[in-house]
């Protein structure tokens, strides 16, 4: 097995085939990932009874719930449209985010990604939500109005990034702080991951209006930087943010996002002692990884994966940033999983499958206990 900690460069993935499974597949970058114990009475729990919640989708990329808690929004990649999901399970059409342009050419999917609504989202005084898109040239994110029945008054808050088949980014989400947080793809262009001027490669923190949020580490919109196509955003109970990130041919990622955080890529994959790069909390094998998206229940990571095609938990060390074993659940079961969305007063989460095919996509929903 490759040392965590040192930057392999472009193996083929086939060499990985004889790890073993489960949590020996990962390791932190300071050695493998060790069990810790959980301290305090809201730490802890485990997958438990799961069971498919709605269906009939095709390619779902990112859940989000409205503030008030009774329903979430869907984003289906490759064919743009916005769906309101239910307590119950009903989903119901809202409309579609224009000028989306899934596959131009021979570029790859793109299309609708991430979603998330204004935390003061009512339906009537405030009927923000905010989407990340491409378009036939760029990555675009973009504000609409949501009324609880349909979107309307498309704008356009950030354009010009660079767009190109799946290395888009596209996750958004507002943070404790009230501000936008927007992952960004290095757009099969690995350079621009390292060029403070690109959008490319970074997490940006931004205003409702697109604009740099104050306080910003170089005073820009660029958060943290050296990422190579970050797809989850999530923060534990102590406000530290969790990135996970998809790599290239040898080390996926999980990573904990400091500002002005140079996360390596393409100078490393994985960890390096490279001076001024910060290593991953954990890489994955791409063969039981390619991690989607991050969800936290009682101060637990979750981590979806699509080609890994499993559901992984990483406990976190109390509060701490340290992180315990990682443990992997239904490996092959449901295949391809991206989507990730804790239902609002409960410890249940919302799982997206991937890629299953036009209409047999679901949406599944697991308990914690």
């Amino acid at each position: 097995m490759p040392v965590p900690g040192r930057s392999r460069r472009r193996p083929s993935r086939s060499v990985l085939g004889a790890l073993a499974a489960s949590a020996a597949l990962l390791a932190s970058t300071t050695g493998p990932a060790t069990a810790t114990a959980a301290t305090g009475p809201a730490d802890g729990g485990g997958p438990s009874a799961i069971s498919t919640f709605s269906t009939g989708y095709q390619t779902p990329w990112d859940i989000t719930f409205m503030p008030d808690g009774r329903s979430a929004l869907v984003t289906q990649r490759l064919d743009y449209q916005v769906f309101r999901l239910g307590l119950d399970g009903k989903k119901t059409r809202v409309g579609e985010v224009p000028n989306t342009v899934p596959e131009p050419y021979d570029d790859g999917p793109g299309g609708l990604l991430g979603v998330a609504p204004s935390p003061t989202w009512d339906g009537k005084k405030d009927k923000q939500v905010f989407f990340v898109h491409t378009t036939k040239t760029e990555t675009r994110v973009v504000r609409m109005d949501y009324d609880g029945t349909s979107l309307s008054h498309y704008k356009v808050l950030i354009k010009g990034i660079k767009r190109i088949g799946n290395h888009n980014g596209g996750q958004i989400r507002f943070g404790p702080d009230g501000y936008l947080y927007v992952t960004t793809g290095d757009a099969y262009t690995p350079q621009l991951a390292q060029d403070r001027k690109s959008l490319n490669g970074k997490i940006l923190r931004i205003t409702r209006t697109g604009a740099a949020a104050p306080g910003n580490p170089f005073g820009d919109r660029v958060y943290s930087l050296g990422h190579r196509n970050p797809e989850g955003l999530a923060w534990d109970r102590n406000g530290n943010l969790w990135e996970t990130e998809i790599g290239d041919q040898t080390w996926d990622e999980l990573n904990l996002i400091k500002p002005g955080g140079n996360y390596g890529w393409p100078v490393c994959e994985g960890g390096c002692d490279r001076q001024g790069m910060t290593n991953p909390k954990v890489v994955f094998s791409p063969k039981w990884g390619v991690p989607a998206q991050i969800a936290v229940v009682r101060n637990v990571l979750y981590v979806s994966s699509l080609r890994g095609k499993r559901l992984w938990r990483i406990p976190v060390d109390g509060d701490s940033d340290r992180l315990g074993t990682a443990v992997d659940f239904y490996p092959g079961v449901y295949g391809r999983l991206r989507a990730l969305a804790v239902v609002p007063g409960t410890d249940d989460l919302l799982i997206g499958t991937s890629d299953a095919g036009y209409g047999k996509d679901k949406i599944l929903r697991l308990s914690i206990k």
